[in-house]
């Protein structure tokens, strides 16, 4: 009597190799994402993934996106000056709300230091620079969608609350489109500065603070000891170039009229802002232990 794994052995086992004309194999996900090896694709949507599940995320470009709104609204119905920026005054709330959404971005880079999930973030993928460059485009799209929506609501809601027979602003006058526009991006620019800072501080109330004084209260001593540096500052930027649709009306030369910069001067030094803050954070997340 023949033993059963005698038996076993003599079945011929089917062949391995593939066939000529056959689609290779695909490889298995443990050795296609293996630490090391991914793209940024992979990375960013890992980031989406954290990102979306975070029910603060939405809570917070909620708000920021009704606060706007009815502050645009306050600010229509008691305008009464037909020969103003009607644009900029319906835009007034984006300023506030850029606040929130810096604190977004801030809370996106120290939130894994304070829960210790950084740790397993950096060993699943060792390349940091990718890990940053990652949730920046990740974050800094899903801020700009939420700013344009801001910004294109509150100019709607804005010009539909005026009274006293004064005229909404259309997006066919000149300058307008542009100004909404930008708006909604400064959005995005003031959430990747929070990620920035986010990343050199590594702790949430540290950087927050950071952000308010060098975004928003720097501002106001700026403008009280050097009127000439005030049009630099990040606030005064989007207030007074981003979101105008008309020349400042004073003389350039008066100590109460500081001169701001165009529209699309304001939008580079704003993107160079960004881009400094998470340059340097990038370059501290590369040297500094988890």
């Amino acid at each position: 009597m023949r033993h059963r794994l005698s038996t076993a052995a003599a079945v011929p086992q089917p062949s391995r190799r593939r066939a000529p004309g056959a689609p290779p194999a695909r490889r298995p996900a443990r050795e296609a994402m293996r630490p090391g090896h991914q793209r940024f694709r992979h990375v960013a949507r890992m980031e989406w993934i954290k990102l979306r599940s975070l029910r603060s995320t939405w809570w917070t470009l909620g708000i920021t996106v009704g606060g706007a709104t009815a502050m645009a609204v306050v600010i229509g119905i008691n305008t009464r000056n037909a020969g103003g920026d009607l644009t900029n005054n319906a835009l007034a709330g984006i300023v506030p709300g850029l606040l929130l959404t810096g604190v977004l971005g801030v809370l996106m880079m120290t939130g894994e230091y304070t829960s210790g999930m950084i740790r397993a973030t950096l060993a699943a993928v060792p390349r940091r620079g990718l890990v940053l460059a990652a949730k920046a485009g990740v974050f800094g799209i899903v801020a700009l969608a939420a700013g344009e929506a801001a910004a294109f609501i509150s100019f709607v809601a804005g010009g539909a609350a005026l009274r006293h027979g004064i005229a909404a602003p259309a997006l066919t006058q000149p300058g307008v489109l542009r100004s909404v526009l930008l708006a909604g991006a400064s959005f995005s620019l003031v959430g990747l500065l929070g990620l920035g800072l986010g990343a050199i501080v590594r702790h949430t109330a540290a950087a927050i603070a950071v952000l308010v004084g060098g975004v928003y209260l720097a501002a106001q001593f700026v403008g009280a000891v050097a009127q000439g540096a005030a049009g630099y500052m990040p606030v005064l930027i989007i207030a007074n170039s981003l979101t105008t649709t008309k020349p400042q009306n004073c003389s350039p030369g008066s100590a109460l009229c500081p001169h701001f910069l165009s529209p699309w001067a304001g939008l580079g030094m704003l993107c160079l802002y960004a881009a400094v803050v998470l340059g340097i954070g990038a370059w501290l997340l590369a040297r500094r232990d988890a």
